[in-house]
């Protein structure tokens, strides 16, 4: 449906794809001028080719903060099965007290004056958002990673009480994101 809308807005402008009508759009701002005022518009194709999935997702990022399309997650969701991470709609399904992997974008970190020392990060993948908690010890040892990286996997130990769902982390590491996009997280508020 999403991609049926899109579609639909880009051939009301006679667009074939995103580059063409971002082109199309950008000759509304120029002045036409006195000699073809009155010349009416042929539309010209734009001479860029249609752009693939990652430069999308970036555009889109990097434009807006955001992407119109599927989470960049989805697009590695079988990369992600394959290394036996648990979308964070699964886990409240895990079991309290077993092993679990999540993967996603760091979307807010903290650590509360009150909490002791203990770090709080939510990590987004396309299914929704998981909690992390981090023990003081393991934020020593772990700090660039956890404050350098936008993307991670963190391995740990899946606490589930009452419907109240988080990871304990035991260790953290980068997820590779070659695009370098997702949302900017929210740090220390």
């Amino acid at each position: 449906m999403e991609k049926l809308a899109s579609i639909g807005a880009l051939n009301s402008i006679g667009a074939k794809h995103r580059r063409d009508a971002m082109w199309q759009a950008s000759w509304a701002s120029k002045p036409a001028g006195e000699l073809l005022r009155t010349v009416p518009e042929a539309g010209p194709e734009a001479p860029l080719r249609q752009m693939n999935l990652e430069e999308r997702l970036v555009s889109d990022c990097r434009g807006m903060g955001m992407t119109i399309g599927k989470h960049p997650m989805a697009y590695r969701r079988a990369e992600m099965d394959a290394l036996r991470v648990t979308p964070a709609a699964a886990l409240s399904s895990v079991a309290n007290g077993r092993m679990v992997r999540v993967a996603g974008n760091i979307i807010v970190r903290q650590r509360p004056g009150t909490a002791k020392g203990i770090t709080f990060l939510s990590l987004e993948d396309e299914t929704g958002i998981s909690n992390i908690v981090i023990m003081p010890d393991l934020f020593e040892q772990q700090r660039v990673e956890i404050l350098t990286n936008s993307w991670v996997m963190v391995d740990g130990r899946m606490q589930n009480v009452d419907n109240v769902t988080h990871v304990l982390a035991e260790h953290i590491s980068p997820l590779q994101n070659p695009l370098e996009i997702g949302a900017d997280s929210h740090d220390f508020h």
